[in-house]
């Protein structure tokens, strides 16, 4: 198993990468954001690799941190995932965006990646959930919260979150920004907050 890689980048395109290690180049697939993220040809980097052997083929896959490995790995996990539709998903999403939709029930969130449709969106959510329950989303929030804040809140909590989802974020983007206000506050000012600090993450 080759776990990772540390050479010169020989050719680079969206979703592949040469790396040269000791002489020998090694074409890695890699998702749009990752291939982006490198540096120009001629220089060094190193990627996360998970080997994947089929009868018929043995390719490579390659991530910037051990994270987004696991994560490529559990989704892969997942029944009709292959590595394609893992790399799609990483493309479009972080490890943490991942966690945080599939803890919220957001499938919706992974129909943005090519080549996944509503019911494998859903499919991801339902197989994810229990994995992703104990982990932590980003700004300390557990995931379990924002699940709560999305499916078992206070009648105002929401509501907000229903308004902020008819303005176009998505169900977890919104039970994220709620999750970390006081649910007490009237509904106007839990969504006013929100959006605040919405954009604040935007600039």
């Amino acid at each position: 198993m080759i776990y990772s890689l540390l050479g010169k980048i020989a050719e680079k395109t969206l979703d592949r990468v040469v790396v040269v290690c000791g002489g020998v180049g090694y074409e890695v697939h890699v998702p749009a954001s990752v291939s982006a993220a490198l540096p120009p040809v001629g220089a060094e980097a190193q990627l996360y690799t998970y080997m994947n052997i089929t009868e018929n083929d043995i390719s490579l896959f390659g991530f910037a941190d051990v994270e987004s490995r696991r994560t490529f790995l559990m989704l892969t996990g997942v029944s009709g995932v292959g590595p394609k539709a893992g790399l799609a998903i990483l493309s479009v999403l972080t490890p943490d965006r991942i966690a945080l939709a599939i803890s919220a029930g957001d499938h919706k969130a992974f129909t943005a990646a090519s080549g996944v449709g509503p019911k494998l969106a859903q499919r991801i959510v339902l197989e994810l959930k229990d994995k992703v329950g104990k982990g932590l989303a980003e700004g300390g929030i557990t995931l379990s919260e924002v699940a709560g804040a999305a499916a078992a809140s206070p009648q105002g909590t929401a509501a907000a979150i229903a308004a902020l989802t008819s303005l176009g974020y998505s169900q977890s983007e919104a039970a994220l920004a709620i999750a970390k206000l006081d649910a007490s506050l009237p509904v106007e000012e839990l969504v006013r907050g929100a959006l605040q600090a919405m954009a604040g993450r935007l600039k």
